[in-house]
């Protein structure tokens, strides 16, 4: 079987249905485990952008008159090719984004979850039948938005940028896809290719990898009816208030300060190990990832023990080369982050019960006891392989501390009663709870998004991106056309 990709054929190159210069130079790609050059991909520029809008919009009413059924095939061979082509791409995941083998193949079933679902929309009812008014026949239609921008991150880059690209080409839209500019080729060029060799029409997806200057002319270009976005709530802000000047819509996914709530009659060993996870999975660079052990006194303790020796047994390395629990992080930049808020954290008298060190950008997995809402490692969010636990009195005191955030997303509550984890669920302040689980858990068919700085409401999955995705258009037929008083 043939690769999906060959490095030499994209060299420098963005996607528009077959590899084409960039305006804007090149982007090198390193690879995060070993600091080697990975690839060399085109940067999409200003220019690029403009080009690419005025393709997709030429293409895009053909693709949205394409019926229904040859839309969803194209979604569903899309699917089976990504099964056919599984390992080539997690190794891509691997050596691009330093995710471990169990990330990329969790990423690529979540993918494939994505693509089957977004399948299935395009044969949903697309409108409703209205009351008549008199003979005037009325209803209401669902059609598609036109050009829409997806910026994606490069954290989860195939899955958080197909969850976007799929719904929206499956409902009659042209996609201009950013990816972040360390993960061009997982977070953007597999998925071309896969739609390509899936029959999708040229110009209908088109790849722009690049920096700020790409992103910011997707979002300025009044060609684009949509950007949908994923990343950073700093970078979000600035996404919302470009698009927001020509009112078109967007959806923003942003970060997350996620607490963990461990109640006094919780399984601390099942606490424990939902903890580890949802801190250290991918080396805590999710947005779902817990950031905040909130425990209650009389078992703190003994959660705080378990955590540590979790903690301690997780091997690190090369993804590529070993099969280990933790790779590295993404750059420099994030290892400073992490290491800065380490350190303030433990000036101001937080205690290192593990990790806390690195090497290269191999960061231990780190365990802070002692933590108060004063510190970065409650603040912020930490987006590295870090759990700081803060101890609280009771039940009231864990939903205050838990609340005590700008940001929205997510929440767990381990607990032996699910009616007390219910009742609690109530009062928390997160577009998402899990009682009894941990903070990572993302289907494609759920109502996915957060509020507050996690996000402006917007929601994935099945059905919800119907609304996401395609507009409103309310239509009368009258039998013949009549006579008005003027």
């Amino acid at each position: 079987m043939s690769r999906l990709l060959d490095p030499s054929a994209f060299e420098g190159k963005l996607w528009n249905g077959g590899w084409q210069p960039a305006g804007g130079g090149v982007l090198e790609v390193d690879e995060p485990a070993t600091g080697r050059l990975l690839a060399r991909v085109g940067r999409a520029d200003a220019a690029d952008v403009d080009r690419a809008v005025r393709t997709a919009r030429r293409a895009q009413p053909a693709w949205a008159a394409t019926p229904a059924t040859e839309r969803a095939a194209v979604l569903r061979r899309a699917a089976q090719l990504l099964e056919q082509h599984t390992d080539e791409v997690a190794g891509w995941l691997i050596r691009e984004s330093g995710s471990t083998r169990g990330k990329a193949q969790f990423e690529v079933g979540s993918v494939l979850d994505e693509l089957w679902t977004a399948a299935g929309l395009p044969t949903q009812p697309q409108g409703s039948l209205l009351q008549p008014i008199g003979a005037r026949q009325s209803l209401a239609r669902r059609i598609p938005l036109g050009v829409v921008g997806v910026i994606s991150p490069w954290n989860v880059p195939m899955l958080l940028g197909l969850r976007a690209v799929a719904p929206a080409l499956a409902l009659g839209n042209a996609v201009l896809l950013k990816p972040d500019a360390q993960t061009p080729v997982s977070g953007g060029f597999l998925a071309a290719r896969l739609f390509q060799e899936a029959g999708l029409p040229d110009g209908i997806l088109q790849v722009l990898p690049g920096d700020a200057e790409a992103g910011a002319a997707l979002a300025a270009h009044r060609g684009v009816d949509m950007i949908a976005f994923t990343g950073s709530t700093a970078v979000g802000r600035e996404v919302g208030a470009v698009a927001g000047r020509d009112l078109k819509r967007v959806s923003l996914e942003l970060g997350g300060n996620n607490a963990l709530i461990v109640l006094d009659d919780a399984d601390l060993d099942a606490a424990s190990s939902a903890g580890a996870f949802a801190s250290f999975f991918h080396q805590g660079q999710v947005c779902m990832a817990t950031s905040r052990h909130i425990v209650l006194a009389s078992v703190a303790e003994a959660y705080v023990d378990r955590l540590v020796k979790r903690a301690e047994q997780l091997q690190i390395g090369d993804p590529h080369t070993a099969d280990v629990d933790l790779g590295p992080l993404i750059n420099r930049t994030q290892l400073a982050r992490v290491e800065r808020i380490v350190k303030e954290s433990v000036r101001l008298g937080a205690r290192v019960r593990c990790g806390g060190t690195h090497e290269d950008l191999f960061f231990r997995p780190t365990v802070l006891s002692e933590v108060t809402a004063a510190m970065p490692a409650f603040q912020e969010e930490i987006f590295g392989p870090v759990a700081p636990v803060i101890v609280v009195a009771d039940e009231d005191e864990a939903v205050r501390v838990a609340n005590d955030t700008d940001y929205g997303l997510v929440a767990a509550v381990q607990t032996g009663s699910a009616q007390r984890g219910l009742a609690l669920a109530d009062r928390l302040q997160t577009a998402i709870v899990h009682v009894n689980d941990q903070t990572i858990n993302d289907d494609a068919w759920v109502p996915f998004g957060g509020r507050g700085a996690s996000g402006n409401g917007s929601r994935y999955g099945a059905e919800h991106s119907l609304d996401e995705f395609t507009q409103w258009q309310w239509i009368t037929v009258a039998p013949q056309a009549g006579q008005f008083p003027f």
